[in-house]
């Protein structure tokens, strides 16, 4: 595909940004660590939240939601629940008013604040450190070849006549340029330039959103879904049949094991309720509720994701897939068997995009990938320096000398990861084994680590360690591709590591259970930590808020869902369903203002 001059020019001045923003706020950013790595805790909690956006608009979940829609019209809604989506609502309501009221830097720290010193705690941190730093390589390793991949694509330069290292190359520059900001900047660059990319990308989204309904009427669309296709709702099965005009659909439904609709739901709501207990993953999701000014901000910030992220992203869905249904269906049968429904958005844009507005989405999916690159080269200096440097080597180090350490350790991550995607032509089966090992062993030590006060830290570790063994082994005795399918005996498994190790050995110390209660104030089966400190406290109040904070979990992922199905209602013009989900967002905004919004407290300081 050829660029023209302006969209080109598009492009390189977006970059040109993002590299000078960089470096303009570098020198605020480097004058301490904890400026570096949380900013200072001075970031507005609406720039933590579109930052938080900008990080989940990436490319390669954008194809993915575009190819659900197609496929599985507006039961596609529920799917992305696998990862589950309405973990911000959870954080919106209660899980991150709790971590940042820890007050701690990293994820690592707050196992400290949760285990104390002992040896327990140490092996429990340094597990979590290792998923940190794995996640952090792997996943940069994933996104020097996926840059390099698209770069190619829509770039016509050809830097090299073997298309491998075409891709290599355009991966090496966008990767030096990317580094270059987020080194300098840390959590100020990467918040900043994180808005600027979310505020070009929603743009673009409306935009897209707003030519596909120009260009495809609703009765030309209907003449080509099945039946069934605009039903959000279902029974046991699916019920959704593309015999008539698309036969390799159905096979990709058989592939991917969704036939029997009603139980996918159940194991799939089953997983995403248990992971979104467990909070955020010690990465950069994490430090952005670490960032938050105060724990009220915090949760404010979970909350604005939801309102600035769904709408925008699905108008830019639901518009590239109305265009791939009406123009796109002729070269998807003439693949045959070997049809590709990850070609439906570069399709959609190299056909239906103006000039100047295809720069401004091809600059914005760049800058989503960049972005991801950015927030995880961050989080490695996080880990190291202060997690390992700081605490085991030179805890009484100038701050400057931190933040030195941290631009060296940026780098280094850089380099390694980089390094690792110039020999492996692809990581998608690597990295999902990966993520699916590690996030399958991670489920039950960190439901347990917020709610019992038993749990110890080696309960911790030998939950985490037996999840994570089970996790790479399950799934090959399991006859299913889905690894949902094997996420509750992963569970089981390590649930059983979690309580023998915390029962089998002796609680943590009770001044450091003690602490975290009264700093966190969590519910859950803490009531013989409540009592002694109700001795030495009479005042001190028990968190009874389970109940209403189940409530506006339940009234929050409803309203989530009506934002996302109102953007798709929009764009393929069903109105009266349009009106339900406006009306369906506006009832349950209005409940959460009472139920959620107003309840929410700011613990004092020496809490």
């Amino acid at each position: 595909m050829k660029l023209g001059m302006l969209d080109l020019g598009v492009i390189i001045a977006y970059i040109a940004i993002t590299v000078v923003i960089g470096f303009w706020i570098s020198k605020r950013a480097s004058r301490n660590i904890q400026s570096y790595f949380l900013g200072g805790n001075e970031i507005p909690w609406y720039m933590l939240g579109l930052s938080n956006a900008s990080g989940m608009f990436d490319i390669s979940g954008t194809m993915w939601l575009v190819y659900l829609l197609f496929i599985y019209g507006l039961k596609s809604v529920w799917i992305p629940w696998l990862w589950p989506v309405f973990n911000q609502i959870f954080l919106m309501v209660f899980l991150s008013i709790w971590l940042r009221r820890s007050g701690v830097m990293t994820g690592a720290e707050w196992i400290q604040f949760r285990f104390g010193k002992a040896r327990g705690a140490n092996l429990s941190h340094i597990i979590v450190v290792a998923f940190a730093l794995l996640n952090v390589l792997g996943f940069l390793a994933y996104g020097f070849i996926g840059i390099g991949k698209f770069a190619a694509v829509f770039i016509s330069w050809k830097l090299s006549a073997d298309p491998y290292w075409n891709e290599i190359l355009y991966g090496l520059i966008i990767t030096a340029v990317t580094t270059l900001y987020v080194v300098k900047g840390g959590m100020f660059s990467v918040v900043f330039t994180e808005v600027l990319q979310f505020l070009i990308m929603t743009v673009a989204s409306i935009a897209i959103g707003i030519i596909a309904m120009n260009k495809v009427s609703p009765e030309l669309l209907q003449s080509i879904v099945p039946d069934n296709w605009y039903n959000m709702f279902f029974g046991w099965k699916l019920d959704l049949d593309w015999s008539a005009t698309l036969q390799s659909a159905n096979q990709k439904i058989s592939a991917d094991g969704y036939s029997l609709f009603g139980i996918f739901f159940m194991m799939m709501l089953f997983k995403g309720v248990l992971l979104s207990l467990a909070g955020p993953a010690p990465n950069y999701d994490m430090q952005r509720v670490l960032s938050a000014k105060t724990p009220k901000e915090a949760a404010k910030m979970s909350g604005f994701v939801n309102v600035v992220l769904f709408f925008p992203r699905y108008m830019l869905i639901a518009g590239l897939t109305v265009l791939a249904l009406a123009f796109f269906m002729d070269d998807l049968r003439g693949m045959g068997d070997k049809v590709d429904f990850e070609l439906i958005l570069p399709f959609a844009l190299k056909n239906f995009i103006p000039a100047g507005l295809l720069g401004l989405v091809i600059a914005g999916l760049l800058a989503a990938f960049m972005s991801t690159f950015a927030a995880t080269t961050n989080a490695a200096p996080a880990y190291v320096v202060n997690d390992i440097y700081k605490r085991y080597f030179k805890p009484d180090a100038p701050a400057k000398q931190y933040v030195r350490l941290s631009y060296l350790v940026s780098i280094l991550f850089v380099v390694i990861g980089t390094f690792i995607g110039l020999f492996i032509h692809s990581l998608n089966e690597i990295i999902g084994w990966i993520v699916s090992a590690l996030y399958g062993g991670y489920t039950a030590s960190n439901v347990l680590k917020w709610y019992w006060w038993r749990f110890n830290g080696y309960g911790y570790f030998w939950g985490m360690l037996t999840g994570i063994i089970a996790a790479m082994i399950i799934p090959f005795l399991i006859p299913y591709t889905n690894g949902l399918y094997a996420f509750p005996v992963i569970v089981a498994i390590s649930l059983v590591g979690a309580i023998a190790g915390s029962l089998l050995t002796a609680p943590d110390d009770e001044e450091v259970l003690k602490n975290f209660y009264l700093r966190v104030r969590p519910w859950g089966f803490w009531k013989p930590v409540y009592e002694k400190l109700k001795a030495e406290k009479p005042d001190l109040q028990k968190n009874t808020a389970f109940g209403r904070d189940m409530l506006n979990v339940v009234i929050g992922i409803i309203w989530q869902t009506g934002m996302v199905a109102a953007a798709i209602f929009l764009v393929i013009r069903q109105f009266d369903w349009l009106g339900v989900s406006v009306a369906a967002v506006a009832i349950c905004s209005l409940v959460l203002k009472k139920t959620w919004y107003d309840k929410m407290e700011n613990y004092p300081a020496d809490y």
